[in-house]
């Protein structure tokens, strides 16, 4: 794509220059979810990878500043249903997205925020420098869960699991941030959806029960033309994976609480 010129914002003390993002690069791979049936316990399935990438030229930075470039990614949009029949479904939430409290969860890996990890995905840069930086900052996502085969609540190991349906969105940020003064320059923003829809036949032999359906390839992502300012939820606690809830929702009765949030 070339390089891009990004201005940085007036309070930063590197507002004469400019950072320069080049080669920015974002996919989902072009191959199918794979579905894994080796387990009698679980159905696993893998989904094709999103991928981001830029190469940065970072201006000089001041003495007692330190910058760190990377990426910031947020869930704004999460349907995940695992259908047991006419018995009910088990469902992974995020309750405050879901009523709509917030736009969006951060995914970052837990440890790093607000960076969705720390070793290919950001780079720091200490003062003072007096020539430009130059590096790449790269990740990559993709979904690898398991789902039981019988219904979540029951002692009864009896398959029962007659369809897995997932909807995702992301929002994900290329930002510079200044770590003493928290200045943050957005370089760029890309969106992104993964979507997965698995029919099972219980009653076939471990193996045989489930199938792709639907779409086989994923749509790509989506670099906007205009910057997406970043929710404060998207930069702190908690993450996507410890504010999740496994939900058991039957046909009759009140929903159950399988696995609360951490």
């Amino acid at each position: 794509m070339g390089c891009i010129q990004s201005i940085a914002c007036n309070k930063s003390r590197i507002k004469r220059e400019s950072i320069v993002v080049c080669d920015l690069s974002a996919t989902i791979d072009h191959c199918p979810t794979v579905i894994e049936e080796s387990s009698p316990i679980v159905l696993r399935y893998k989904t094709p990878y999103f991928k981001a990438s830029a190469r940065i030229v970072m201006p000089p930075v001041p003495r007692n500043e330190t910058w760190v470039v990377g990426w910031i990614q947020a869930c704004t949009h999460m349907e995940f249903y695992n259908t047991y029949g006419d018995v009910g479904m088990s469902s992974w939430e995020l309750p405050q997205l879901r009523e709509g409290l917030v736009r969006a969860i951060s995914d970052s890996d837990g440890v790093s925020y607000p960076w969705y990890g720390n070793t290919t995905e950001t780079v720091t840069i200490v003062g003072p420098t007096s020539k430009p930086s130059r590096f790449i900052v790269s990740m990559n996502d993709n979904f690898y869960p398991s789902v039981t085969w019988a219904v979540p609540v029951s002692e009864s190991n009896t398959p029962l699991l007659t369809n897995i349906k997932r909807d995702q969105s992301f929002t994900t940020w290329l930002v510079a941030l200044n770590t003493t003064s928290r200045e943050k320059i957005l370089l760029h923003t890309i969106k992104w959806r993964m979507r997965v829809d698995i029919a099972v036949d219980p009653s076939l032999p471990l193996g045989s029960r489930a199938r792709l359906v639907g779409r086989v390839h994923q749509d790509q992502p989506r670099v906007l033309t205009r910057m997406e300012p970043i929710p404060p939820n998207a930069m702190g606690r908690p993450n996507a994976n410890d504010a999740q809830v496994l939900m058991w929702r039957p046909r009759r009765g009140p929903p159950v609480v399988v696995i609360p949030p951490k």
